[in-house]
């Protein structure tokens, strides 16, 4: 019974870490968009749509979450593979709009007018993302669950992400290098096409290398 018990409590940890990343990355969304524009720093702003793909992202988590619960680790059901789909289509489109951007950036020579606000959303978004891989990582252990720690390892994109617009932002900041939001922004260029085929690729019945926990 206290494994059971045990087990329940997990599950019900597993929801709240879920939703909690649903509400986080809606908030952060909202905030490095707004900000990312008011700077006008593509690095930033790009983050920001980023940060709202992975909303929908953590909607599908929570359907996965429900799912191995009541059934167990059984193949997904439509409702998650459509959630992968719509998610793995918006970071392709996201991966257009920033080389779009990116090259019309260039052409003309942008700069961004200030990048202060990509270093305080940068540190907050890595020790919250951070915390979180941590808590995933615990849970899924707890659980014996693949498919949690997938998503749990998985969850290091968005800190390598957050590194990326960090760095560019703090580089811009203390050295004025015209190209360093660009820079930044490539990555999450980058990172949005490989997370972009990884939705697609777990649509159609594939399992990532995010199973493997570091």
């Amino acid at each position: 019974m206290s494994t059971i018990a045990s087990h329940v409590s997990s599950y019900g940890t597993a929801r709240l870490l879920a939703i909690f990343t649903v509400i986080y990355n809606l908030v952060e969304g909202g905030v490095s968009t707004y900000f990312g524009a008011d700077d006008e720093t593509l690095a930033l702003f790009g983050f920001g749509i980023d940060s709202f793909i992975e909303s929908i992202s953590g909607v599908g988590v929570l359907l996965m979450i429900r799912r191995i619960e009541q059934h167990g680790p059984t193949k997904r059901t439509e409702a998650e593979i459509s959630a992968l789909r719509v998610t793995g289509t918006a970071f392709f489109l996201l991966s257009a709009m920033l080389a779009l951007s990116i090259g019309a950036t260039l052409v003309y020579g942008h700069v961004p007018e200030s990048t202060h606000w990509g270093v305080i959303i940068g540190l907050i978004s890595i020790a919250t993302m951070w915390w979180l891989v941590s808590r995933k990582r615990q849970v899924a252990r707890e659980l014996n669950s693949a498919p949690l720690m997938a998503d749990a390892n998985c969850t290091m994109v968005c800190i390598f992400m957050s590194i990326s617009v960090l760095m560019s932002a703090l580089v811009y900041e203390l050295t004025s290098f015209a190209y360093a939001d660009v820079l930044g922004a490539t990555a999450i260029l980058w990172f949005s096409i490989s997370e972009g085929r990884e939705c697609f690729a777990k649509a159609k019945g594939h399992e990532c290398s995010c199973e493997n926990d570091g």
